[in-house]
């Protein structure tokens, strides 16, 4: 499967981002899928995370009640809405494919090739 995400920029902080990752398989309804960003100098870190079916998600604590993970399989799509944004959530974003565990720690997944989110202080 190949991802293609987009929706990232520049932002002020406390504002909002709507992030698309867009799939190229009709199998993609069969993959969990996730969200994972890296910031300069650190390590990918995981995000959030929906399962195939949209029933089941995972959200890290430093996002939790701030960004929403939804997909929608007749678009081969998923979204990440991010909402109060804050300077330290600059990062590139990827989106990722593969089974649960995989979507949860980045090992086995197919990746996207990443879109800038920029918080302005």
């Amino acid at each position: 499967v190949q991802l293609q995400a987009s929706g990232g920029g520049l932002v002020q902080a406390g504002g909002s981002l709507r992030l698309s990752c867009a799939a190229s398989e009709r199998t993609f309804s069969s993959y969990d899928m996730g969200w994972f960003r890296q910031a300069p100098g650190k390590e990918r870190e995981f995000v959030v995370a929906v399962s195939w079916s949209g029933s089941i998600t995972k959200t890290a604590d430093s996002v939790k009640g701030r960004f929403v993970i939804s997909r929608d399989n007749a678009k081969n799509t998923i979204y990440l809405q991010m909402n109060g944004l804050k300077p330290e959530d600059t990062a590139v974003y990827y989106c990722a494919a593969g089974n649960r565990r995989a979507v949860l720690t980045g090992q086995g997944v197919k990746w996207g090739q990443g879109t800038q989110v920029t918080v302005s202080s």
